[in-house]
């Protein structure tokens, strides 16, 4: 870069005048900039990158332009906006999985409510699906995809709906409450 630079310092005493401009129409990186003969306005390439580029002319073939494009640095912004594409599409996978789980253990849960001649021992597939949606469930809490009350909602509904299959079906007959004493 510093060769470059150093080039259209070079060029910049040469000419009377350069024009710094962006060949491409829609880049917005560069600015128009120009300077004269002097070397004191070289300090606006010292803040980004420096290209010179020999354009030959289009008739004689003798006659050359050179264009000294000065753009910024990397933009943080864009480097931001790369990072929550990235985790937009990671957050998006975790999510739909959570979603995926959640349904085929509503969907199990509904099957076997629907079911008259249900055994006990038919929950035991499903809780092994609750603990799988469980452990997806986690893993978005810790990686931070989910908040940990969205999270412990989530769980509590699939508790809840294998509670009501059970009661539904009388393998689970709940406490009763105590009654507060009044005095």
């Amino acid at each position: 870069m510093a060769a470059t630079a150093a080039q259209c310092l070079y060029l910049s005493g040469r000419f009377q005048s350069i024009s710094l401009s962006s060949s491409r129409p829609s880049a917005t990186a560069f600015k128009p900039l120009s300077f004269s003969a002097n070397t004191s306005s070289f300090n606006a390439f010292s803040t980004g990158l420096v290209s010179v580029n020999p354009i030959i002319g289009r008739q004689s073939g003798r006659s050359i332009s050179i264009v000294c494009e000065a753009g910024k640095k990397a933009d943080s912004a864009a480097k931001r906006a790369r990072q929550a594409e990235k985790r937009r599409l990671y957050n998006k996978a975790r999510k739909s999985e959570i979603r995926t789980r959640m349904k085929k253990v509503l969907e199990e849960l509904d099957a076997l409510r629907k079911k008259t001649d249900a055994q006990p021992e038919e929950v035991i597939g499903i809780e092994k699906l609750i603990a799988e949606a469980y452990s997806v469930i986690d893993k978005a809490i810790q990686v931070g995809t989910l908040h940990k009350n969205t999270g412990a909602r989530r769980k509590s509904r699939l508790a809840r709906r294998k509670k009501a299959v059970e009661i539904h079906h009388g393998w689970y007959a709940p406490e009763p409450t105590p009654a507060t004493a009044t005095v």
